[in-house]
């Protein structure tokens, strides 16, 4: 019974998680079009950045900006914050009971550093904390008071980290460490800059008070971080189902690629929104950054020999007594693993088994080192060189 209800938890947090995510992505992606679609008109109100029109729904929508605050507090205000707050403890309870409760396997890989799980757990969780207190740092030190600078600061921080992680965890990990670290800074954003500068807006506005512009100056600047960190935040969660991502040798580059590919997109469609000239050549600057992540992931397993050499022609034979000794104490019709009791996604590595499932088991195990997990097994480079040379015939 545990095992069904914690696939069953898995499976409901994860679903909360995407709906989350869902309606946060969209109120950021919606508010940065309406910042940037704003335009100025003759007889608007004075302190108003401008306004817009929008059609939806069958009605028309008239949207007014103003720059500080407007001269009276509104009877009736809508914050939009629960939408970030909901992702990230969603996204956190998803990470605990998947990466955190199963870190022996999913977080911790004994070739890249031999951890106890509950070393790994709280290296990760730090990792989230120190993450956040230096980015923040950066963003109130003079670096702040330049766009530019704090970008290339940021970035760097962030491509540091994730080669940093690579250096600790599995590639899966890894890359889940660095898209929680991104997703933690953007909810911070919200949560200690955002909707507390918000507060202070209207807190002044009930004293009476001019409300100062520095505070809605520096919560614009965090939701313009949020809304570039979004693309990559996205991918890197999506990567652990991709071993060519998460589990090849130069993925922590793929991150840097990632990013630089996530903002092209987002300037593109940012700078369309704004009535500015059409930025197509972002579009070029992003496909290259994934061609490279293409590359890059032809390199081989993030543990493995760049300079093994393996025969001319690997046969169905040395597959088979790999994937025995490898692989079949999980993937078998019954499993003899401590722990399983079907053979996980109902993969069945024996006989034929391996022959239908050729370019699974090359993707994961050759070109990768996503399988075995955490190299439970002990597959050595030169056998993960072999699955990656055979072509997967039926002989």
């Amino acid at each position: 019974m545990e095992p069904i209800l914690w696939e069953w938890i898995n499976a409901l947090a994860r679903w909360l998680h995407v709906i989350t995510a869902i309606a946060w992505i969209g109120s950021s992606f919606y508010f940065i079009h309406l910042d940037a679609s704003l335009r100025r008109r003759a007889g608007a109100p004075a302190g108003t950045a401008g306004d817009a029109w929008q059609i939806h729904g069958g009605g028309f929508y008239h949207m007014t900006k103003y720059m500080v605050a407007p001269p009276q507090l509104p009877e009736d205000l809508t914050w939009f914050k629960w939408e970030s707050y909901a992702t990230w403890l969603s996204g956190f309870f998803l990470m605990c009971v998947l990466y955190y409760r199963g870190a022996d396997l999913f977080l911790i890989d004994q070739d890249v550093l031999a951890l106890a799980p509950w070393q790994a757990v709280a290296i990760s969780a730090g990792a989230l904390v120190a993450g956040w207190v230096a980015y923040d740092l950066m963003c109130k030190s003079p670096l702040g008071r330049n766009d530019g600078a704090l970008a290339l600061a940021g970035f760097a921080m962030l491509v540091a980290t994730a080669w940093a992680m690579t250096r600790l965890f599995s590639g899966r990990g890894a890359m889940l460490q660095v898209g929680a670290l991104m997703a933690t800074m953007m909810a911070c954003n919200v949560f200690m800059i955002i909707i507390p500068n918000q507060r202070r807006t209207v807190a002044a506005m009930l004293r009476g008070e001019a409300p100062d512009p520095a505070l809605g100056k520096t919560a614009k600047q965090r939701s313009l971080h949020n809304n570039y960190l979004t693309l990559p935040v996205v991918f890197l969660m999506l990567s652990n189902h991709y071993p060519l991502v998460s589990s090849t040798r130069y993925n922590w580059v793929m991150v840097a690629l990632v990013l630089v590919a996530g903002t092209a997109i987002r300037h593109f469609f940012n700078s369309r929104h704004a009535g500015k000239p059409t930025p197509w050549w972002s579009w070029g600057i992003a496909a290259a950054a994934m061609l490279g992540c293409v590359w890059l992931s032809t390199m081989g397993p993030a543990q493995g020999d760049a300079a093994a050499t393996v025969p001319t022609k690997v046969g169905f034979n040395q597959v088979e007594e790999i994937v025995a000794t490898r692989c079949s104490m999980c993937h078998a019709a019954q499993p003899v693993w401590d722990g399983i009791a079907t053979p996980p996604r109902g993969v069945v590595l024996e006989g034929d088994g391996i022959r239908r499932h050729a370019q699974q088991i090359r993707l994961q195990a050759g070109f990768s080192s996503a399988m075995p997990p955490a190299n439970v097994t002990g597959i050595t480079p030169g056998e993960r060189a072999l699955l990656a040379a055979w072509p997967g015939d039926t002989k």
